[in-house]
């Protein structure tokens, strides 16, 4: 018997539906954070890395508040920090990112949702706000077939801190799902999104048939008010 939030049949037509997955908090415990830090720590130089931690610790109010508050806000404050890094550097460090931080970090009912879905015959896709450099890794681990994530700006080579735009959050996550049904033609009636944050309602609220994984406690609420599945993958 399938758990509530998981599809439950069979599905003959390969892909005319999405499981469309949240990362952060929903299928690993890490956040964008764990990874910029990674990055600092083996960036190269003693020197550059205490300088980029330092300055790390002092934004980490302002973070908070902007994580809180305002994603768009957060992903483009916090994508800052990457300025000046090496677009080469970043991709050579991805897989050991996955293998060191990533992949110890993955809930232990992550896999078997991902498998549920694919039973069904959902098409499986990452949809974070973290970078596509860092999640791509982490797509072949959990065995997704796609990624939706944010894209860094790089200018020679080194990255300016901006993101290039749509930022992938809130609603701009809604509209990208719904673009990518579109244009491999899916049905958002018979989708699926999971994600653990009431900032992601939008990506639930776009597809037939979200659920709330992990939850916060407002996205608990919205959720028991709708009546949508509520799974716990950790």
């Amino acid at each position: 018997m399938s758990r509530p939030g998981s599809p439950a049949a069979t599905n003959p037509h390969p892909f005319d539906r999405g499981a469309f997955f949240d990362v952060d908090g929903t299928l690993v415990s890490t956040n964008v954070v764990h990874a910029y830090a990674y990055y600092v720590f083996h960036r190269g130089t003693i020197f550059g890395t205490a300088q980029r931690l330092i300055k790390g610790l002092a934004m980490a109010p302002a973070y908070a508040i902007a994580d809180r508050y305002n994603r768009k806000a957060f992903n483009e404050l916090f994508y800052r920090a990457y300025r000046g890094l090496s677009e080469d550097r970043l991709v050579e460090l991805a897989q050991d990112l996955c293998d060191e931080v990533l992949a110890p970090a993955v809930y232990p009912g992550a896999l078997d949702i991902i498998a549920e879905c694919r039973r069904a015959g959902c098409k499986i896709v990452l949809c974070t706000g973290a970078i596509d450099i860092t999640m791509k890794p982490l797509v072949d681990y959990l065995g997704a077939d796609d990624l939706i994530a944010n894209s860094l700006q790089f200018v020679e080579g080194f990255a300016t801190g901006k993101v290039i735009p749509p930022i992938v959050e809130g609603a701009n996550k809604a509209n990208r799902i719904r673009d990518y049904c579109v244009q491999h033609g899916m049905r958002l009636d018979l989708s699926h999104a999971y994600s653990d944050s009431l900032s992601d309602y939008p990506m639930l609220a776009v597809v037939g048939r979200p659920t709330a994984v992990n939850p916060d406690s407002r996205l608990r609420s919205h959720a028991r008010a709708y009546e949508w599945p509520i799974l716990d993958l950790r």
